[in-house]
């Protein structure tokens, strides 16, 4: 049943955004999605991806640009003279390599303007365990932080909901698949290549969860050679 609170939700066009709208729609009034551009190598599949999956579930999209963001960056996700790391093996590593300054906590705080600003309840994102485990502005503690602030720097107290917080990538994509989540519109790729590459550490976490789910369909339509 359709609640009435309105949201708005951060949506990058990658596994974890696509999956939160396909399931936060079931309980969360989603009356805007907003799509960041700050520079990152897969800027335009990420915006291109994100449209189609708003126009499946209609729900209005926004693009922000955030063209200081890339300025003060020195990341493999930014820079087109380094090269993105590959795999899984070294995931601490890995997350410092594509590390942005502040990036989930300066785009929740857009977020809760837009809620302030059109009566908006909550803010929705697509923080999971996995990423958590590496990426601190995923975890629980993060979020609970956020709401805590949100209470001092808002009027009107907009909410954080985590509807894939206590969820691994695998756990994502069997949702995804229980839910009929249309997973071919996703683009979770680093690189910006028009197509998934396949080696990155995004790429390989949807690849493996794809796999352990026993999933040919979209292994065939995402990572086509």
């Amino acid at each position: 049943m359709m609640m009435k609170n309105k949201s708005v939700i951060l949506l990058s066009g990658g596994l974890d955004s696509l999956v939160c709208m396909g399931v936060a729609k079931e309980n969360y009034n989603i009356s805007l999605a907003l799509t960041f551009d700050y520079g990152q190598k897969s800027a335009k599949q990420e915006i291109d991806a994100s449209k189609k999956i708003c126009d499946y579930y209609e729900v209005e999209h926004k693009v922000i640009k955030l063209d200081w963001l890339k300025d003060i960056c020195n990341n493999a996700l930014t820079s087109s003279d380094k090269d993105l790391p590959e795999g899984i093996d070294n995931p601490v590593e890995s997350a410092k390599a594509v590390w942005v300054p502040n990036r989930n906590g300066l785009f929740l705080n857009i977020a809760a303007a837009y809620c302030e600003a059109e009566n908006f309840t909550h803010v929705i994102i697509g923080a999971n365990s996995e990423e958590a485990k590496t990426f601190p502005d995923n975890s629980l503690d993060f979020i609970s932080s956020v709401n805590e602030m949100f209470k001092h720097s808002t009027m009107t107290h907009p909410v954080v909901a985590v509807p894939l917080i206590n969820l691994d990538k695998n756990a994502i994509v069997k949702l995804a698949l229980e839910r009929s989540v249309p997973l071919d519109l996703v683009y979770s790729c680093y690189n910006g290549s028009g197509k998934h590459c396949g080696k990155c550490e995004s790429c390989t976490r949807l690849k493996n969860a794809l796999i352990n789910n026993g999933d040919t369909k979209y292994m065939e339509i995402l990572f086509k050679k």
